[in-house]
Formats: structure tokens, C-alpha cells, sequence
């Protein structure tokens, strides 16, 4: 029974990743009743967790920034605060396969000052480049990532034109840029470029402090959001393929009619297109045009700890000058014991490797973390395996920002959500949360307009 059967209404959310499950939860709190269908077996998208020989193992490694706010509301809709770990300070040690190494640490002063010793003891640069990396950093602090004309240049001319070298670029502002944007320098878009780096880095002090599951992410972002939406009155269906969307609303859910009074489509860009009416989104075939950058992630299992720079255990570490880009230690939330060490390679923007089989990739990245960390030449492989994100993020290039499309459609029941919308943020976990809480916003907008009484809706 939905509210125009007298019942309550009903909402119907195609997808139950990030944005589906955000989509739940804000419209449960207001008493609004929302049915997810997931058709995989699980909820999570493209952030879940799968078991290996006793392991429980992430497809990948996923962090959050504390300036990624919706994100961290979201666990704390979810009671999961205690389930994540956030630096004091920002404090990432780089690597180079050469056994030189850098540390970028935040000082305890007001942004952007904040950073200003990080690159003043940056090591990897010489002088030179530390000044003009300092320079660079003041002249982006005052770019607007707004004006459009950002969106037709690369941040690799903006930097280059800003004094910036190809080493300065990739043993710094790649460093960050492709771990958040999933693009390489000469293929991110200025505008999300810049906007990372003002928020993140020359923002707030404690904005870029980097955060970190503490649990795998089946129990984050699938478990644990079940649990909450069916406990408060919302219902999950797994397995569920919804096919198509037509006016009524109504769903096809695994060959069958549904109704509901609202639709949110929260799957990718590929899948939307082809279930969003033409009527609702007449450019919907432009969304094929954000393309997809891949994610692969390395998994390696050592019989001892590895993972150490001058004689300190880290629980990551970035590389530069290295197929390697980030290493993080997976040992406690995977749940390995013994005495071993996990550790998951992620490696963005991974056009190169996706295609690459795993003995190619297993002769690659053995031998560049033993090159990066000597304690890994004495200890023995137990186990080598890899996951790949084909289709991760979408493609954040010059232009893409004109494709994303906003929340509303031109039909008043259907909404879109998703990281790859025009959430004003690139695609990531916060842009996905962002854009559940969105959508929901508008679905109560729209129960308010359409409700009987011209009341709430519930």
C-alpha cells in the first residue's frame, strides 16, 4: 500500500551502495518508509568484503578525509564512529625505491600556514622546488575550482605554467591528486583538481587528517546500514534487478510490476542510463561520456612484518618514483593472526595494470616493495592475490563536470544519486554520501508537494 492508496509512502531506491543506503537512513529519520533493491547478493557497491582462506578482505582499500563531513555524519547515523581511525595530525611518510624518503606533517598553525613547514622539510624536493611548490600552493588557494574555463585545462598545464617540474608534480601534487581524483596530473580536470587541494590541504588545519576503517568494509557499509534500515521500518531486497522505470511509478523488480510514489536510481552512470527514461533525462546518453577509470588493488601476505620505515611500524606509507602508490596494513581488520603482515597495494588510475595478469603483476610489485622496504627481502610470501575495479570512478577529465547530472529530473518522482552526479565533489565516498542526502532532501520535498493533506507526506 503506498500513500495514494491511504497507506504510507512508499520509495523506492535502486542500488544499495553508499548513496542508496544514505538515501534510507535520511528518509527513515523523518518517518518515510524507503525499500532498497540491490541486485547483487550484497549491499556496499563498490566499497565491500568478501572472504579468503580465513580472511576477511576489502576489494579495496578506502579511506576518508576529516573534511569529508556527510561521510563522517553517516557513521554517526550508524553509531561506527568507534569503527574508523583518524591521524591527530596529517602525517604520511613517501617512499622511493632508491631508500630515499620524505614526510609530510602538518604543523599546528591556521590553514594554509599549516603545510608550509611540511614543504619546507620535504626532502624529496630540493629547495628550489619547495619554494616554488609553496608559491604554487598560495596561487591555488586563491583559484575559484567553480569558473568553468578550470574545466577545459588539466592540472598538469595549470601546474607546469606555475613553475611546477615534472618531479615536483609527481613526488607531490600527484601524489594526493590521483589518490582522490583517480586521474593522473595530465588527465584531472583544474576544477576538481583545485577543489581537492583547497579543501583537503589549504583548508581547514586538520582537513586532510586521514581516516581509516577499522572494520572491513561488509560490516561499514553493508552490515551494518541492513541492520539500521530494517530496524527502523525499511526493507531490503538483494538479488533484486530492477530492469525498468516507467510512469506511475512502477519498477520491474526481477520480472515483476512494483509500485512505489518515488524513485531514486543510485546506481552508476552506465546502469542509470539505461534505466532512466528518456523523458526524465533527455541527455542521458551523455552520461556514457564520464567514461570509467580503474582501481587495482595488490594483496600480498607476508610471514613477518614488512611495513616499517627506520625502524617504526606505519600503518601506510605512499611511494613515489614506483609502480607502488600506497601501501596500507590490512592485518588486524582482516582478521590475520600468527604473526604475518597484510598489506594491500592501491593503485589508482591503473590503466596500465588492469589488463596485466596476476603472475605479471606478482613479478612487478614483489620486487618494487622489496625495493621499498628491505625487511621484505627476508620474509617469505604466504599469499598473493589481486582485485580490480574496472569501471571505479568515472573518468574526472577536462569537461567531465558538464556531464554530471543533478539530482532532479524532469520527472517530479525521480531522482538520481550517486558519487558521479553533480554533487560538487569528485567521485568518492563522500561525493556518494553527499548525493543520498541530497536526493532524499528533494524525495520529501516531492511526498510534502504530492501529499493528500499537504502535509509531511508520512
Amino acid at each position: 500500500m503506498s500513500a495514494r492508496d491511504g497507506g504510507p509512502p512508499e520509495v523506492a531506491i535502486v542500488g544499495g551502495g553508499l548513496a542508496g543506503v544514505t538515501t534510507a537512513l535520511a528518509l527513515q529519520e523523518t518517518g518515510i518508509r524507503a525499500t532498497i533493491y540491490e541486485a547483487r547478493p550484497r549491499l556496499g557497491g563498490a566499497t565491500h568484503s568478501f572472504p579468503r582462506d580465513g580472511l576477511t578482505v576489502d576489494n579495496g582499500q578506502h579511506i576518508f578525509l576529516r573534511c569529508c563531513s556527510a561521510y563522517r555524519g553517516l557513521l554517526a547515523r550508524l553509531d561506527a564512529l568507534d569503527r574508523v581511525r583518524v591521524q591527530d595530525r596529517f602525517d604520511v611518510r613517501v617512499l622511493t625505491p632508491d631508500g630515499r624518503a620524505g614526510r609530510l606533517r602538518r604543523a599546528k598553525a591556521p590553514g594554509p600556514l599549516h603545510l608550509l613547514p611540511a614543504l619546507a622539510g620535504y626532502r624529496l624536493l630540493p629547495t628550489s622546488d619547495r619554494l616554488r611548490a609553496a608559491g604554487a600552493s598560495l596561487a591555488l588557494d586563491r583559484l575559484d575550482p567553480a569558473d568553468p574555463s578550470h574545466e577545459r585545462i588539466s592540472m598538469c598545464t595549470w601546474l607546469a605554467e606555475h613553475g611546477q617540474g615534472p618531479w615536483a608534480r609527481e613526488a607531490l601534487w600527484e601524489l594526493f591528486v590521483m589518490a582522490a581524483l583517480n586521474a593522473r596530473l595530465d588527465g584531472a580536470a583544474l576544477g576538481p583538481a583545485a577543489f581537492v587541494c583547497r579543501t583537503a590541504l589549504l583548508g581547514r588545519p586538520d582537513a586532510a587528517d586521514i581516516g581509516v576503517p577499522t572494520v572491513p568494509l561488509g560490516d561499514l557499509h553493508g552490515t551494518l546500514p541492513a541492520a539500521r534500515i530494517e530496524r527502523d521500518g525499511g526493507r531490503i531486497h538483494l538479488n533484486a534487478k530492477v530492469t525498468a522505470i516507467d510512469a506511475g511509478p512502477k519498477l520491474v523488480v526481477n520480472g515483476s510490476p512494483v509500485g512505489a510514489d518515488a524513485v531514486v536510481v543510485a546506481v552508476p552512470h552506465r546502469a542509470a542510463a539505461a534505466l532512466v527514461p528518456e523523458e526524465a533525462a533527455p541527455g542521458r546518453a551523455g552520461w556514457g561520456g564520464l567514461g570509467s577509470s580503474p582501481i587495482v588493488n595488490v594483496h600480498v601476505v607476508y610471514d613477518r612484518p614488512v611495513l616499517r620505515v627506520d625502524g617504526t611500524d606505519l600503518p601506510f606509507a605512499a611511494a613515489v618514483g614506483s609502480p607502488v602508490q600506497w601501501v596500507f596494513d590490512r592485518t588486524e581488520v582482516s582478521g590475520l593472526t600468527g604473526g604475518g603482515q597484510y598489506l594491500a597495494v592501491s593503485v589508482s588510475a591503473a590503466d596500465r595494470w588492469i589488463d596485466t595478469p596476476t603472475a605479471g603483476l606478482r613479478a612487478v610489485y614483489l620486487a618494487e616493495l622489496e625495493r621499498l622496504f628491505p625487511a621484505a627481502r627476508r620474509a617469505r610470501v604466504t599469499d598473493f592475490f589481486v582485485t580490480r575495479e574496472r569501471h571505479a570512478t568515472f573518468r574526472q577529465s577536462p569537461g567531465s563536470d558538464a556531464l554530471r547530472p543533478a539530482s532532479a529530473t524532469r520527472l517530479p518522482w525521480l531522482f538520481l544519486a550517486g558519487a558521479w552526479t553533480d554533487t560538487g565533489w569528485p567521485d568518492t565516498m563522500e561525493g556518494a554520501v553527499r548525493s543520498g542526502l541530497t536526493a532524499a532532501r528533494l524525495v520529501r520535498r516531492h511526498l510534502h508537494r504530492t501529499a493528500p493533506d499537504g502535509g509531511s507526506g508520512r
